[in-house]
């Protein structure tokens, strides 16, 4: 989407505009709904649509929170891809329990997720690494996420020394670095109300099906 295209959107959906539910049938799936409200955002004009925070916790209780892109989804799970030497990676195989959170403010619209992490097989992780750009690759190798620099210089030298590696060859997925999948358990959907009366539609997996409820607000 360009970017006279994106700000014609978020014209048209005006600051704030509370979007009308869509008919929700007792056997709809949340991925269902989610991929209406996603489908939604992308037509909003939000930059990055998929942008979500994923909240771990580590050994000692104290939960962390960072903002990462989602890159798929269907009724397996929510992908996105990470170093796995990052401190997301380190404390979600510690536990992996997981909580995910989608905030699309232009339609007063938020999803909660909880659920577990899983890693994704390698030829997920292969597949997607190469559709990346060879910065984005190189720079894979090069940072040693969530680790102190040493000095000022260290990320660019380790770029230029990937760079130099790699140079005239494709740049190979590096073991440390792929995919994560959230398998949910609780999807939670919030619709904003200028009443404050806001909607809240919630799916809870019990075994192989999902228990569709509303909370109050």
């Amino acid at each position: 989407m360009t970017f006279l295209e994106r700000l014609k959107c978020l014209f048209t959906f005006g600051q704030g505009v509370a979007l009308p539910l869509p008919q929700i049938d007792a056997d709809m799936s949340p991925y269902e709904l989610f991929d209406l409200w996603f489908k939604d955002a992308n037509k909003s004009g939000i930059l990055l649509p998929e942008a979500m925070s994923v909240s771990s916790v580590d050994s000692t209780g104290q939960p962390s929170s960072r903002m990462v892109l989602l890159k798929s989804f269907d009724e397996n799970g929510f992908v996105f891809f990470t170093n796995y030497g990052s401190r997301k990676h380190q404390e979600l195989s510690g536990n992996n329990k997981v909580a995910l959170l989608f905030h699309w403010s232009v339609l007063q619209r938020q999803v909660r997720i909880e659920g577990t992490i899983e890693k994704v097989t390698a030829a997920e992780s292969e597949a997607y690494f190469h559709s990346r750009d060879r910065g984005s690759q190189i720079g894979a190798w090069a940072s040693k996420q969530s680790q102190r620099l040493t000095h000022d210089n260290e990320l660019k030298e380790r770029v230029k020394s990937y760079t130099d590696k790699f140079n005239n060859q494709q740049v190979p997925l590096p073991e440390f670095w792929g995919g994560l999948r959230v398998k949910p358990h609780y999807m939670e959907f919030w619709q904003g109300r200028a009443s404050r009366l806001h909607d809240r539609i919630c799916f809870e997996k019990s075994e192989n099906n999902w228990q569709q409820f509303k909370l109050h607000p």
